[in-house]
């Protein structure tokens, strides 16, 4: 008898509810590390206005994280399996927490820069940290199911970020209250790891839990062995990534600036009513617009993942991802076309290569280097996440307008498209592998 079908106790360790209710306070642990990372993005326009900033600077923010992220990727697989995911968790929650509290009563630049290093220290491991956790609760059970749904709730943080950071800016009179949010919802973050933990702690002493180790670490003995294949995917992950969040860090401003599209929808009432507002007319506000992308890949992700599972054909899908970034930022760029439409084009371009991009590695590379090859990868993809913010900010300081920017961002998309092509040509000399069902 499978330990699903014994009968336990109403809130017993073994049964789905205890399982599904830790997923719930999991899937929040970077709820409020999402909402954070972005609210500089969301809040661009008003931060350049209040705070006298330029946009180079307000792109250094991102670059301060990255560059932390880079660093904390060495460090943080080492802690998950050295403390074990609670303790782990827990430093990164707090380091999330601090680092955001920083950012938000920080009264100079330097000090603002300080919280971002803080808060990316701890923000990306601790994604690391829910994956380690979801695996110990639900490997063999409804292990894909619970990595989505902690996506998606992490994906609503971003989602929240850009429909309310102008909002809660105006009502309450101020950049610095949205930063207050943000820190807000990374002390909930903190809150319901804390839950988690005296969860874990409990089911751990009931079944016997296995601890999982991190599973994005660097062993750099591993990477001498990774195949061409390999080399054209990060490379198509730094490129990609690298034209769609460093384009959403100051996208907003970009809507702003150019289009004239308004910071918040108009409205009436209460404050929640205003929120309920700017959701409802996400197309016609410049946060609302650039939270397009997130939108359409909570949305489209599950069935993207279904179809590459169906079809395969993941080196191709990549080459149309990246084929679609380049016409979606030229027209941007260059021309006036509303920004709804090339961005739902950028949406599905988010839909379609990390669908396709993030399982490969799997399939590409000996299942005991796996872990080395994910954190190579994301730390290369940072060195992009640092660099082409500040770039982007730096373009439109010098040429007071983004179409330099966004022909920058294009150029990327291009770079991808050459990375998919060579990808797609060197899966059919190692077998054909990624174009397999």
């Amino acid at each position: 008898m499978t330990e699903e079908k014994k009968q336990y106790p109403f809130f017993h360790p073994a049964t789905k509810l205890y399982r599904f209710t830790i997923l719930i306070f999991v899937s929040l642990l970077t709820f409020g590390s999402y909402f954070a990372y972005d609210i500089i993005g969301a809040i661009a326009p008003t931060l350049v206005k209040e705070l006298g900033a330029q946009r180079g600077t307000v792109g250094s923010f991102y670059t301060m994280y990255s560059i932390a992220a880079i660093l904390s990727v060495f460090i943080g697989g080492v802690l998950i399996d050295k403390l074990g995911t609670r303790k782990a968790s827990m430093l990164f929650s707090i380091l999330v927490f601090i680092g955001s509290a920083i950012v938000a009563f920080a009264h100079s630049i330097p000090v603002l820069f300080l919280g971002r290093f803080i808060f990316g220290a701890g923000a990306e491991p601790l994604v690391v940290a829910q994956s380690s956790i979801l695996a110990r609760w639900f490997k063999g059970k409804e292990l894909a199911l619970s990595f989505g749904i902690a996506l998606t709730v992490s994906r609503l943080g971003t989602l929240f970020s850009f429909n309310t950071g102008e909002l809660i800016a105006k009502h309450f009179g101020g950049y610095r209250y949205s930063l207050i949010a943000a820190m807000i919802f990374c002390a909930v973050s903190l809150i319901a790891n804390i839950v988690y933990v005296i969860m874990d702690r409990h089911g751990e002493k009931k079944l016997k839990l296995k601890e999982e180790g991190a599973e994005e670490k660097i062993v750099l003995k591993d990477i001498k062995d990774f195949k061409p294949s390999f080399w054209y995917v990060t490379l198509l992950c730094v490129t990609f990534y690298s034209a769609i969040f460093p384009f959403t860090a100051l996208s907003t401003d970009f809507f702003v600036d150019k289009w004239h599209i308004p910071k918040v929808a108009p409205s009436g009432g209460t404050f929640f009513h205003q929120v309920f507002n700017n959701f409802f007319h996400m197309f016609s506000t410049a946060g609302g617009i650039t939270s397009i992308i997130i939108f359409a890949s909570m949305i489209a992700a599950p069935f993207a993942g279904h179809l590459v599972d169906k079809i395969g054909k993941r080196a191709t899908l990549m080459i149309v991802g990246s084929l679609l970034m380049i016409p979606a930022h030229l027209s941007m760029g260059l021309t006036h076309i509303y920004p709804v439409y090339p961005m739902i084009v950028l949406g599905l371009a988010f839909v379609l290569v990390p669908a396709a991009m993030w399982p490969s590695i799997p399939l590409i590379v000996p299942k005991e280097k796996v872990g080395t090859a994910f954190g190579l990868m994301t730390t290369i993809q940072n060195i992009g996440l640092a660099l082409f913010p500040f770039l982007n900010g730096k373009l439109r300081d010098l040429t007071h307008s983004y179409t330099a920017s966004m022909v920058m961002f294009a150029s990327l998309g291009l770079f991808g498209l050459v990375f998919a092509v060579l990808l797609l040509r060197a899966d059919k000399r190692e077998g054909g592998v990624l174009e397999r069902a």
